[in-house]
């Protein structure tokens, strides 16, 4: 058969350890044989990010905005031990906060369900999506220890002199304290990025927060998202029959647990953070989870939720033979290649992309695994095949689709 054609390239980002060797794999295996593929290449492994005192990251977000699709591979956020490890100019800061910032993006996260492998929840049935609000918040919050008694105040001084201050708490003795921030504008890009992506997968989308405790600051989260809402969205939302929900973050964890999943569920930075693994978990393994980084322009961004697998890839310097698992991985570039083709208008070019997703699909419900699934599968019999095996059993399937 004809490769297929691209018109537009895809902004590809390399990466780091054992997520880099699959990469290459992937495409050599699962993309390049049946794709003409056009990219414009930035290597993101962070030996290039130190020599290019990480230019190369900024590079890169940049290209997503010019071009509007990218796919990422998983990348190292060195700590003082990798800075020694890999001797390191300094300690670089999370490429993906880097581009997040860039893009001012949203990033969504779903997991990738197979019939042998049941949620813990027993009546999800359906994928539920996380947005996570991936600015300021505690993420960014200033912090004291106190040593002794004495007054902490909260104050402001606006652009004029003028200063507003507020008695936080009066110490008796030691203690700390933090403070947090968030932006108006900041606000406003997570919720049309929300509401956006809710449209792009006609979903319905919860939002939750507590601002029944936290009187102003939650609930500037919860009158920005209304207005929008009010505003901008409210019409396209009844055309498309889906929903805009608000409620109290713990309402919404326990509204959660009963339903049959298929929303999106916002969340706040930390809220995001922590409901991600929770739902990443019950569904089955964070190696079968999907991440996607949407800017309010409509600017995607795919890529695995899982880290670089430092384990693995340890063991693949000594010749040894992993059992690593690529699905995530192999989803962001077909989430990738969809959205591109939608985009230029490519109709072969987004059948291809889920010809290749079921192909995933039907080699692990047929039983065939990498070694982290084998143990979450219910009634089936398995076969643990290693990583070269498991992406040739992936393509064996993509050749009788196709």
């Amino acid at each position: 058969m004809d490769k297929i054609k691209m018109r537009t390239p895809l902004v590809e980002m390399d990466g780091d350890e054992m997520t880099r060797i699959l990469w290459q794999q992937i495409k050599d295996e699962l993309i390049l044989p049946y794709i003409d593929l056009k990219v414009d290449y930035y290597d993101l492994g962070l030996e290039n990010r130190d020599a290019t005192n990480d230019q190369v990251t900024i590079d890169a977000a940049n290209a997503n905005k010019k071009y509007g699709v990218s796919v990422k591979c998983a990348t190292i956020t060195p700590n003082a031990q990798r800075v020694e490890e890999y001797h390191l100019k300094k300690m670089w800061k999370s490429p993906n906060g880097t581009i997040r910032a860039i893009l001012d993006g949203t990033v969504f996260r779903a997991p990738i369900m197979i019939d042998p492998i049941k949620p813990v929840v027993n009546n999800w049935k359906y994928p539920i999506t996380i947005a996570r609000h991936a600015y300021g918040d505690v993420y960014r919050a200033t912090e004291i220890k106190v040593d002794k008694p004495g007054k902490a105040v909260l104050s402001f001084t606006d652009e004029d002199g003028n200063t507003q201050s507020q008695e936080i708490f009066t110490f008796e003795g030691a203690g700390i304290v933090q403070g947090q921030y968030n932006k108006d504008d900041s606000i406003e890009s997570f919720a049309r990025s929300c509401f956006n992506y809710a449209l792009d997968c006609k979903q319905d989308l919860w939002f939750g927060a507590k601002d029944t405790i936290s009187k102003t600051y939650d609930h500037r989260f919860k009158d920005i998202f209304q207005e929008i809402y009010d505003n901008e969205y409210k019409e396209s939302f009844e055309k498309n029959h889906i929903s805009y929900f608000y409620s109290l973050i713990d309402d919404i964890v326990a509204r959660i647990i009963r339903s049959e999943g298929g929303m999106i569920w916002a969340c706040k930075n930390y809220d995001g953070d922590v409901m991600s693994d929770m739902v990443s978990t019950a569904f089955g393994s964070l190696a079968m989870m999907t991440s996607v980084l949407v800017s309010p322009e409509g600017n995607y961004e795919y890529e695995a939720a899982h880290g670089t697998v430092t384990r693995h890839y340890y063991k693949y310097l000594k010749g040894e033979k992993t059992s690593t698992n690529p699905i995530a991985t192999i989803f962001a570039w077909t989430g990738a290649l969809y959205k591109r083709g939608e985009k230029d208008d490519l109709p072969e070019l987004m059948q291809f992309a889920k010809k290749l997703e079921q192909a995933c699909l039907d080699t692990l419900n047929e039983g065939i695994m990498t070694k982290d699934l084998c143990p979450l599968a219910i009634g089936i019999c398995t076969t643990q095949v290693n990583t070269d095996e498991f992406i040739q059993a992936i393509r064996q399937h993509l050749d009788n689709l196709l």
